[in-house]
């Protein structure tokens, strides 16, 4: 079977993270070493981190398109619970916005559905368009972060659909703290829940007593679940 990967973080000081399709014949995209070269200025026999985008990663130095590996490959420790923050449409770029965010942030999974009072509403073509850009955002946003995994960024649902995920909450005025009992989170849209909606029994979860903009609770609710999870911060009781 040869050896397994050994486990472990990527190094801040290990220079650019950039994604290869196989680590074993890693090879750059043109985009990708034109970034490399051009804009970050990386020369033949720099360092690189090589990633493949479901958390394993090898030291590298760069060689044209096809990066020399210098060690051997590891892996990012897997997180647990999950962490998924479903986010209702908004008009714009706020949600490529939030798709950036929550990568940075280290969320695993991203939800965009349709709400009651979303403005937005797309054509299938629209759908496949958008959910293609927000694929680039995370992956630019993973390598931007040194992110070694790219977090699953699924298609547009329903409500009634991400509701019904085990571990939902709903973030909403006058609910509970943020828990990992209930590591995802449902994000509404700028006009806020509809009764129909409100009356889908899962748990709420507050994120302040402010009134947020849709892309900021979003990214409040993954910075307070996020903390939750590294320890940063204890749950309450």
């Amino acid at each position: 079977m040869g050896n397994p990967d050994a486990v472990g973080a990527v190094p801040w000081q290990g220079g650019p993270l950039v994604f290869v399709e196989d680590l074993d014949q890693p090879e750059l995209s043109a985009a990708d070493h034109h970034h490399l070269a051009r804009v970050r200025r990386v020369r033949d026999g720099d360092r690189l981190v090589i990633a493949d985008g479901s958390g394993h990663w090898m030291t590298a130095v760069m060689a044209g398109t096809r990066p020399e590996p210098t060690g051997g490959r590891h892996r990012v420790p897997e997180p647990e619970p999950e962490i998924t923050i479903a986010f209702a449409l908004t008009k714009g770029h706020k949600p490529d916005l939030v798709v950036q965010k929550l990568t940075e942030l280290g969320v695993d999974r991203l939800v965009p559905f349709v709400a009651a009072r979303s403005v937005v509403r797309w054509d299938d073509r629209q759908m496949r368009a958008h959910h293609q850009r927000w694929q680039v955002v995370a992956r630019e946003a993973a390598m931007q972060s040194r992110r070694a995994a790219i977090p699953v960024v699924e298609e547009v649902e329903s409500y009634a659909q991400v509701a019904a995920r085990p571990g939902a909450c709903r973030a909403d005025d006058g609910g509970g703290a943020p828990s990992l009992a209930k590591p995802v989170v449902l994000i509404g849209p700028e006009g806020g829940w509809s009764e129909e909606e409100r009356r889908v029994e899962i748990a709420g979860v507050s994120l302040g007593d402010g009134v947020l903009r849709a892309e900021t609770a979003a990214i409040a609710a993954a910075t307070r679940v996020g903390a939750l999870r590294a320890e940063v911060v204890a749950e309450r009781n």
